[in-house]
């Protein structure tokens, strides 16, 4: 990794060697100061990493250049390793196959050799330390970024830092002269990142070494703080482009500009497994004023038993996914009614005493449903994919969302707080139902003081955001899975509010975290309502709509036969001069409301062609509409008559290649069998945001 830093940053790569490069004198500090031992002791370096290499027989080291203050060395291996991370002598530059080329050393060593070779120490304790390296290639720097990053060390780029021209520079023979320069481009790294850089890769030119600590020791204050946070400068349209879910089998995680991302999911899954959750009600493991650990142990031990019987008498739908449950026996046991318990305990739910009670009620079911797990292997046998782990199980708890769940079981909901002590829940369009909760109403029937009720009966809006997170992360440290929470914010809550919110579950160790602002979007499944305020509103001014043209007697065009669930479409779309103007759909062997509604869409289609509507438009509006029975075609998918048409008129040529491209990054999605909405893919799922009707 060294050499290949020297390489990239003072070398020359021949088709049949690579060339290094040191100048032993003329390099000067911002003191005037003249160094010899630092490239020394880099060439020191160089020769010690070249030696454990295969090389000729006549391989002579470093030899100097001839009127120069220059050392070359000269390898065949070298080229041979360059070449296996893709670089050539028509490309030195920094690609993604050298970006992550072999272990952390490695990239240790890479870093530490271009910064030999092209970086420096800046500065003082008046005006500040900094590592800087130059580079007239901006993606080169931007690797570097990324690859420092990887180690937990952040830098910043300054683009252009030296603009593009000609520069007075040493000529290598004691003299000086006049060269193009192209544009230079600068890293800088500061504050904390400067002791993580002399500790995780340093310098091995000894110059750079000693001037780094040196400045560190006359430090008399500690180094500002890396807050890893970065700030959007502007944001300006660019376009469309293609977005995919990136998966990595194993790590189930990837790079992502130097960040590493994780696949997020409440049940962590191999493929070809599947979820196998249950929750404890809480509200229900009371006694007095207190847990009745008894029956929770009870309960946590029958759960178990519970899901592990699931596996074996499920009936699944691939052999796949059979092998696959039943090789690692993943269960998730959960609970829901926190909340609730909490108000049953007249326990606020943001205290102190709520998360011990958290961290204990949650340690006794992962220990309790544990060594269940092991009586069911003494019983039945371990878990296929642990050979020797004495457990019949590979996992044991979970926290789910039990939204549905938990409404059957008259519950809170998981582990949050209540939405609100009085809500309404919209299941069908036209359609809501009115919650209360039974704990708050059964406390101001017992004539509550306003003070417990203040203090106790507190719902998500009234949380602050910081105890939300406390929360997940109490139970989180003895949860084998991950934790679902919403963390509630209000209409009102800005954007540092949300940050906050993130970097508290970061340092708090939580394995992911939703939060959601109360009306930020159409369709909230939960809200609480409002009166409606009469007020009057300036009645916006409406241009005339244009007028459709004007029907030729005679046109021509194309017919096309489309699949459905109701049967064939026919769709027949007739042109002028290749502008498609009127739209015909008919449906075979369907009802007459069928009939009607496709009828009416082809007269509406028409309409709005002949009103000057561009036909991207209205395939952009039709196409991905899902429906209850989606059919097979050549091509993929038909979801719906409305998809079909869409289909129909894609497939018809009228759109040119622009256009045909913004057709096909749109994606298909499914209705909602309960309430009819278009529903979307959640952790593996496909759920409903309007009712909450999830399929896995």
């Amino acid at each position: 990794g060294y050499l290949i830093g020297l390489l990239v940053g003072e070398g020359t790569i021949k088709t049949d060697k690579t060339v290094l490069s040191v100048w032993v004198t003329g390099k000067k500090t911002s003191g005037g100061e003249k160094f010899n031992e630092g490239p020394k002791a880099v060439m020191t370096e160089a020769l010690r990493a070249i030696s454990t290499m295969p090389h000729r027989s006549d391989f002579q080291g470093w030899i100097p250049v001839k009127d120069r203050d220059e050392y070359r060395m000269a390898s065949g291996s070298l080229k041979a390793l360059a070449s296996s991370v893709g670089l050539s002598p028509s490309n030195k530059s920094i690609n993604p196959q050298l970006e992550t080329f072999g272990s952390s050393e490695f990239v240790k060593g890479f870093l530490r050799g271009i910064f030999d070779a092209d970086g420096s120490v800046q500065g003082d304790q008046s005006k500040g330390i900094s590592i800087r390296l130059d580079q007239s290639s901006l993606p080169n720097l931007e690797s570097v970024q990324r690859m420092l990053l990887r180690l937990g060390i952040a830098s910043t780029i300054y683009a252009n830092r030296r603009p593009e021209g000609s520069s007075l520079l040493p000529d290598g023979k004691g003299g000086r002269k006049i060269y193009a320069i192209q544009a230079q481009h600068e890293l800088v790294i500061t504050r904390e990142n400067i002791r993580l850089f002399h500790e995780r890769i340093g310098f091995a030119d000894t110059d750079k070494q000693t001037r780094l600590e040196t400045r560190l020791e006359g430090y008399k204050r500690n180094l500002n703080r890396e807050t890893f946070t970065a700030t959007v400068e502007g944001f300006y349209p660019d376009g469309e482009e293609e977005v995919f879910d990136v998966m990595v089998p194993g790590e189930h995680a990837f790079d992502a500009n130097g960040m590493v991302v994780h696949n997020c999911g409440e049940q962590p899954l191999l493929p070809y497994e599947a979820c196998n959750l249950g929750s404890i009600n809480l509200a229900n493991m009371v006694s007095g004023m207190d847990i009745d650990w008894e029956k929770l142990r009870l309960t946590t031990r029958l759960a178990v038993r519970f899901l592990d019987n699931v596996i074996d008498v499920n009936q699944y739908p691939l052999p796949q996914i059979e092998e696959m449950v039943k090789k690692t026996r993943k269960i998730g046991l959960g609970i829901m009614g926190w909340a609730d318990l909490l108000f049953r305990l007249r326990i606020p739910y943001d205290s102190d005493e709520a998360l011990d009670l958290a961290k204990k009620i949650m340690s006794s079911i992962t220990s309790i449903g544990r060594q269940e797990s092991v009586e069911l292997a003494r019983a039945r046998g371990e878990c296929p994919a642990l050979p020797g782990s004495g457990v019949r199980n590979s996992t044991i708890t979970t926290i789910a969302p039990t939204g549905s769940l938990s409404m059957i079981a008259d519950c809170s909901s998981g582990i949050e707080p209540v939405f609100a002590l009085e809500f309404t829940k919209e299941v069908l369009e036209g359609k809501q139902f009115s919650y209360r909760n039974r704990y708050y109403a059964e406390a101001l029937e017992k004539g509550e003081s306003a003070a417990v009720i203040e203090r106790v009966f507190k719902t998500s809006h009234d949380i602050a955001p910081e105890w939300h997170v406390r929360m997940q992360s109490a139970f989180q440290e003895h949860v084998d899975n991950a934790v679902s929470k919403t963390i509630n914010l209000p209409s009102t809550a800005t954007v540092e509010d949300v940050k906050k919110a993130y970097m508290l579950a970061w340092q708090s160790h939580c394995k992911g975290i939703t939060v959601f602002r109360d009306g930020c979007r159409s369709g909230q499944v939960l809200y609480v309502e409002k009166k409606a305020q009469q007020q009057t509103l300036p009645i916006p001014q409406v241009s005339e709509i244009e007028r459709p043209m004007d029907r030729p007697f005679i046109l021509g065009g194309k017919t096309a036969k489309i699949p459905t669930s109701y049967g064939n479409l026919y769709l027949t779309v007739n042109d002028v001069n290749g502008r498609p103007v009127e739209v015909f759909t008919t449906m075979g062997k369907s009802g007459h409301e069928t009939m009607a509604f496709t009828e009416a869409m082809g007269r509406l289609i028409s309409l709005a062609l002949r009103s000057g509507v561009k036909i991207h438009g209205i395939i952009k509006q039709m196409k991905g509409i899902g429906g209850s029975q989606p059919v097979w075609h050549d091509d993929g998918v038909i979801m719906s008559v409305p998809d079909a048409i869409a289909y129909g008129l894609l497939s018809m040529g009228y759109l040119d290649l622009e256009e045909k491209g913004m057709m096909e990054s749109l994606s298909d999605t499914d209705m909602c069998p309960v309430c009819g909405s278009s529903m979307t893919r959640q952790e593996g799922c496909i759920k409903c945001p309007a009712c909450g009707f999830s399929r896995c």
